[in-house]
């Protein structure tokens, strides 16, 4: 109890400069809870949305798509119509509906604007029946009654202002056609973000799948009475096996399942940060402790000679931790609720929708968060817990603080050493590996020894480092610099901690920029090497070109030619009776002056001669195949096909690495028409001096399918930097929470600092020293610790960037290029991120009353 009681004492007497270290417990907890949150929402609001659109079981065809697949042909596989009567006829059944839904859609408005989703989610076409009632209601208007009316969803219309009356032009395979709003629909669940156009069934029959008497899936529900399971099965014996029938939870179990990787990324990505966070965290909380056990020596000297044993100081100091960890973790699970909330609305500013009542708070949130944060606090304290209870009655009477440990140091540096020495000979074989699985282990693990290694011998690094430092930007301030920097050196120790903390996120930052840098370039070059067409048309939803598009920018003027490129479904089996799914890609014989592919053996040109291929080196070296080798190809709904090898490309770069080559022709001649894939992109050159004309001409072709993008090779490579500058742009801003922390345990360094030197700031403030010259020092003296950690940070960033890199070199990423303006805009950033962290420490300090401060103990 006497023990607690000093807990609390003490806790509550220094609760201002334990509030630093609550925070960052907090901003960590928070993290992790609200990404538990965030993903329990999303998988409730999937949920919801899955049972309420399922009838008990739904019959679809066996070679049907996944959900999140769109149709290589542009047109979802069919059952015939007269299943549903089928169905009806099976005893325990009360409905049959047939249904008709197609994703391979796109709906312009009157102004030729896409109205579908941005951000991911698809654009869904279906049909009117009853059963859409399970999870929409009329809002206003009525159900689609013919060919020229259409329903949309009500968040949809209220996105693009659409009104009752408005026309609605739904682009698919099948051709154009139009229709007019003639209502809208609400769901009773959150819509994720999807938008959905109804038609009645004869024109989602004509207009999705080519013609009448096909459906995509039929729907039954059962009797009262009677299980989905004893459904199912006695549909399966009335149907025969040609189908595939699955339950409702079935039904949400496979959409589940489709979600879960995007999920499952999605979390374990941002609890990644939380750990990064966390672990800048402990640098600050061990910091916190270190300070206040130092400050404190007197105090528990005083303790220990009135009889406390070391364990009760021990047990004090992380009692304290306790309740630190306590309160931080409580307020972190707390506005983890909100930071979730914060991600719902972001999700849906950026096309997908969540909704608030899903709001999911599971037990085990909380539960996680505070053990989390407890546990990490306490484990955090240990070590200046330890020291605490290790401190003799006369030593901390005699003297005002824990005197260093000189072997301690010594078996640190050796340690360091050690440490470092070995992760940078794992760096070194990550980048020299020949293989990405071993390499990729290697790196892993000198990033985590090189860190340790870092972190370790910091405070060694401090004095060399903060003297070069101060050389070049201390010493112009005079005595003022000077002494702002032998404060810095002061506790080598806490120096190296504090910049330690900002050191971890800034090298993550710095080896994904040179890692985003060198991945740009070596796609330029490669785009360069290999790229012979001038222009690339593709949606960049994955959606198939569309007939009548292809069509149109066919007839556009200044081409010299238009090279279609397909991907095709088929299993080959090499001469020795080995299966494997192919990656074929089906193109005019033009593609080879499109992409310049270089041959191992034979020559490109022949493969698209009459049943002949390519193959990829890989495939060749794995499966024994030669130039001459017949390999037997299973067309997906289609025959069975005997294709020569006429070449073996070889597997170098990221373009079609591993593809192998057919001709178009050769596909037609081995898929039914209607089972002929549609281009994914297709390439185009120009006439020589007509470039820019053709351009424009194709652009002018296109207007009409907003879903394509025309672009030439400077746009290629545009868009190309700009994806990876938002994906490194969304990592940068998860790491800002680790270099948030960071920056308050600089805070906390230097408020700690201050009060333990507040009798020596009195001293100096009365021989002379005034209230600018005393915050410029604590500022600058927070500057060199800033850019301390800043230059460790980078350095050490610069090397994980650099063996990444050069592992994957062996996937074709083969140009290193170091992003300088990024590295030198992050290391004068770190100055005014010191600026910024002295603030309230320096104006604390000169408002320290002179006296007073002598006066202090």
């Amino acid at each position: 109890m006497t023990v607690l009681k000093t807990s609390l004492r003490n806790f509550f007497a220094h609760k201002g400069r334990m509030a630093l270290s609550a925070v960052a417990v907090l901003l960590s907890v928070a993290f992790v809870s609200g990404t538990l949150v965030f993903t329990d929402t999303m998988n409730t609001t999937f949920d919801k949305l899955f049972a309420s659109t399922a009838s008990d079981v739904t019959v679809s065809p066996k070679t049907a798509a996944a959900d999140d697949e769109i149709p290589q042909n542009g047109r979802p596989e069919s059952l015939p119509a007269s299943l549903v009567e089928q169905a009806r006829k099976v005893e325990g059944v009360k409905v049959a509906q047939g249904s008709v839904a197609s994703t391979s859609v796109t709906v312009v408005d009157a102004k030729n604007k896409n109205v579908g989703p941005t951000g991911g989610a698809p654009t869904i076409a279906v049909n009117w029946t009853p059963n859409e009632l399970r999870s929409v209601e009329i809002a206003s208007g009525h159900e689609p009654r013919g060919p020229t009316e259409v329903v949309v969803d009500g968040a949809t219309a209220e996105k693009h202002g659409l009104k009752l009356g408005d026309e609605l032009r739904t682009i698919a395979v099948t051709g154009d056609f139009t229709a007019k709003i003639v209502g809208t629909v609400e769901f009773k669940v959150t819509n994720p973000g999807a938008t959905v156009v109804y038609f009645d069934t004869a024109t989602a029959q004509r207009e999705l799948l080519g013609k009448t008497g096909l459906f995509t899936q039929v729907s039954v529900d059962a009797k009262p009475g009677v299980s989905d399971d004893a459904l199912k099965a006695d549909l399966a014996a009335a149907l025969g096996g040609g189908y595939k029938l699955q339950t409702a939870a079935e039904v949400a179990d496979a959409g589940r399942e489709s979600m879960a990787g995007f999920l499952d990324v999605m979390k374990y990505a941002m609890l990644g940060f939380a750990g990064i966070a966390f672990l800048v965290g402990i640098f600050l909380i061990v910091n916190t402790f270190s300070m206040l056990v130092a400050q404190r020596t007197r105090e528990i000297g005083l303790m220990r000679a009135i009889g406390s044993s070391r364990k009760q100081v021990n047990r004090s100091v992380l009692v304290e931790a306790l309740l630190l960890g306590l309160v931080g973790s409580v307020a972190g699970v707390a506005a983890g609720v909100g930071l979730a909330v914060g991600l719902m609305k972001l999700m849906s500013s950026m096309g997908m929708e969540l909704s608030t009542r899903d709001l999911t708070v599971a037990w085990t949130t909380p539960a996680v968060g505070l053990a989390l944060g407890i546990v990490v606090t306490v484990l955090a304290a240990y070590i200046p817990a330890r020291r605490a209870g290790k401190v003799s009655p006369m030593a901390a009477l005699r003297d005002a603080g824990t005197p260093a440990d000189g072997k301690a140091g010594r078996v640190r540096g050796v340690l360091g050493l050690v440490l470092t020495g070995a992760g940078a000979a794992a760096l070194v074989a990550a980048a020299r590996a020949a293989e990405a699985g071993p390499g990729s282990l290697w790196l892993g693990l000198g990033v985590v020894l090189t860190l340790l290694g870092f972190v370790v011998v910091g405070p060694l690094l401090a004095g060399g480092v903060v003297r070069a430092l101060g050389a070049v930007v201390l010493r112009i301030f005079g005595p003022v610099g000077r002494m702002a920097e032998r404060n810095a050196l002061r506790n080598p120790r806490r120096t190296g901690a504090t910049a330690a903390a900002l050191m971890i996120g800034l090298a993550l930052v710095a080896g994904l920029s040179v890692v985003g840098s060198s991945m740009v370039a070596s796609a330029t070059e490669e785009l360069d090497r290999s790229v012979g067409a001038d222009y690339i048309v593709r949606s960049a939803t994955g959606q198939p070109i569309v007939p009548q598009a292809q069509a149109a920018l066919e007839k556009a003027p200044g081409l010299d030619h238009v090279t279609e490129y397909k991907w095709v479904d088929a299993k080959v089996t090499d001469p020795r009776g080995k299966v494997s799914t192919a990656d074929l890609a089906a193109t005019d014989p033009t593609y080879v002056k499109d992409l310049r592919r270089e041959t191992t053996a034979g020559t490109l040109t022949d493969a698209y001669g009459e049943n002949a291929m390519s193959v990829g080196s890989d495939y060749a070296t794995e499966h024994g195949v030669k130039v001459g080798d017949v390999l037997t190809v299973a067309f997906k709904g289609g025959d069975t096909a005997k294709l020569k090898v006429a070449a073996i490309t070889a597997d170098v770069g990221q373009v079609d690495k591993g593809a192998m080559y057919t001709s178009v022709s050769t596909v037609a001649r081995h898929l039914p028409a209607e089972r002929v894939p549609h281009s994914l992109l297709i390439l185009a050159s120009a006439k020589d001096g007509q470039e820019t004309q053709a351009y424009q001409a194709l652009k002018d072709a296109l207007a009409p399918y907003p879903q394509y993008k025309v672009s030439n090779q400077a746009d290629y490579k545009e868009e190309l930097q700009d994806q990876v500058g938002q994906l490194l742009n969304i990592v940068y801003g998860l790491l800002a929470l680790a270099i948030i922390v960071a920056v308050l345990g600089v805070v906390n360094t230097l408020a700690l600092s201050v009060v333990e030197r507040t009798r020596e700031i009195g001293l100096m403030r009365a021989i002379g020293l005034s209230r600018r010259q005393l915050r410029r020092m604590i500022r600058l003296e927070s500057v060199v610790i800033a850019l301390f950690g800043a230059l460790l940070g980078l350095g050490l960033g610069m090397g994980w960037g650099t063996a990444a890199q050069k592992l994957l070199a062996l996937e074709g990423l083969g140009v290193l290029e170091i992003p300088w303006p990024t590295i030198v805009t992050v290391f004068i950033g770190s100055a005014f991120v010191g600026l910024f962290a002295a603030l309230v420490p320096a104006f604390r300090a000169g408002r320290m009353n002179v006296l007073n401060a002598i006066a202090s103990e």
